[in-house]
């Protein structure tokens, strides 16, 4: 009994990764409604907890669950209907059978989990609203994870996502993509959901696990349909380059029991070459339209190192001057510390530490900042100071993964044959908005 509790356990578990985003996406189309939406696919999610032990996971879980979840939204309409309009909306919602990716509209568009992005995307709302609604509504991301990717409180993003619900609802914003001559006021904060989207695909927030490939897979193919919808756009193209680059290296960034792997330790071989392949080929393709960008920048970063044969191959001195390009662009704490690393295996850990130290204050509950110092502090042969900082670090990191590898180190500390690099710390760490995953 308890193994098959387990079973649908996980089902379900897959199916709130694979299906949250299409469930909520369909009902927000129908309904209109945002938090009815989300309240809905919620229920659904707790009567599969309830029902697939004794019916069994069916052979559609999405199928399933969407259909749960619009009975649910029509049973509450009627329950609140206040007159014919209500009652209309329910016998509407009630047939509404066809499947998720009909309504492409003047846009061409068919799925619904982009317009959601793009709706979410307005330029009536403000840019870190846009973001945070596309990652609570598409990817299903507690408040708490939004909230450690803007490195604000939970409290504040809590806030600003019910202020931006009310202004979607009270403005009328249509649920679609725009036409082609307004998607350029909105390609910026829709590339921003695809990067925080793909950032939690590589790098959770927390729990046991380092990674949510499938998360992680969903915002490239979601990458991909933009790129198909802006052609000539530059850093639509750049994105999707970083995240095949990135992506590239899934198989080889945990050990069988889940630590991670730090970069220079993976088994370059296991790499994705054909994703490599695409992936530079779109930066090149990129880059020859000369109007650089962020993201851009970000895949420059990553080729150089997916690239590279050897770790001992990799050109640190021209990942320390991309850091310094992607600086004009995203200006901010996490940039300096990859930049940190960068010059510090470039140039040495003295100096790596010395950039890193001028952080101190500014990311204070970001845990790769002490243990990239514990590295640079280790490596210099200070290792009562490395001692602590590791200690820091593992007291701030949020996931099983990280704090098993840090665990090792820090057992380590007193074994001076044993070397650690600055870029394996770094590298394997949660990206942000600011960073380079």
């Amino acid at each position: 009994m308890t193994g098959q509790h387990d079973v649908v356990e996980a089902a379900v578990a897959q199916a709130f990764r694979d299906e949250w985003g299409s469930v909520v996406a369909t009902l927000i189309r129908v309904t209109g409604d945002w938090d009815l939406a989300e309240e809905c696919a919620q229920d659904a999610f707790a009567l599969a907890v309830r029902t697939w032990p004794r019916d069994g996971v069916p052979d559609r879980p999405g199928a399933w669950l969407t259909t749960a979840a619009r009975n649910r939204a029509v049973d509450r309409l009627r329950r609140a209907a206040a007159g014919e309009d209500k009652l209309r909306e329910a016998a509407r919602l009630a047939v509404a059978d066809e499947p998720a990716a009909v309504h492409s509209g003047a846009s061409g568009v068919e799925d619904d989990r982009l317009r959601l992005i793009f709706t979410c995307c307005h330029p009536a709302l403000a840019f870190e609203a846009q973001v945070a609604l596309a990652l609570r509504t598409l990817a299903g991301l507690s408040t708490a994870e939004i909230a450690r990717a803007f490195l604000v409180s939970e409290s504040t993003m809590s806030q600003r996502l019910v202020r931006v619900k009310r202004k979607i609802r009270a403005a009328g914003i249509p649920y679609r993509v725009p036409p082609a001559h307004l998607l350029p006021e909105r390609t910026a904060a829709v590339l921003g959901v695809l990067y925080l989207l793909f950032n939690e695909g590589y790098s959770a927030s927390e729990g046991d696990d380092l990674q949510r490939p499938d998360l992680a897979g969903e915002a490239i193919r979601l990458a991909r349909l933009l790129c198909t919808l802006m052609p000539d756009e530059p850093e639509a193209t750049g994105l999707l380059a970083l995240l095949l680059l990135q992506h590239a290296r899934r198989g080889t960034r945990n050990r069988p029991d889940g630590e991670l792997i730090p970069l220079d330790e993976q088994d370059r071989s296991g790499w994705d070459a054909t994703a490599i392949a695409e992936g530079t080929a779109l930066l090149e393709e990129a880059l020859r339209r000369r109007s650089p960008g962020p993201y851009q920048v970000q895949a420059a970063i990553a080729a150089c190192h997916a690239t590279a044969a050897r770790a001992e191959d990799t050109d640190w001195a021209q990942i320390a001057g991309l850091y310094l390009q992607l600086r004009r662009f995203r200006p901010g704490p996490v940039v300096e510390l990859n930049r940190a690393v960068a010059v510090g295996m470039a140039a040495g850990p003295e100096a790596g530490l010395a950039l890193a130290d001028r952080l101190t204050g500014q990311l204070a509950d970001y845990h790769l900042l002490p243990a990239t110092r514990a590295d640079f502090l280790r490596r210099l042969g200070r290792t009562e100071e490395a001692q602590v900082a590791y200690a820091e670090a593992l007291a701030l990191a949020r996931t099983g993964a990280e704090r098993s590898y840090l665990r090792r180190r820090l057992s380590e500390i007193s074994s001076p044959e044993v070397s650690v690099s600055a870029s394996s710390v770094r590298r394997e760490g949660k990206p942000t908005p600011e960073g380079q995953p």
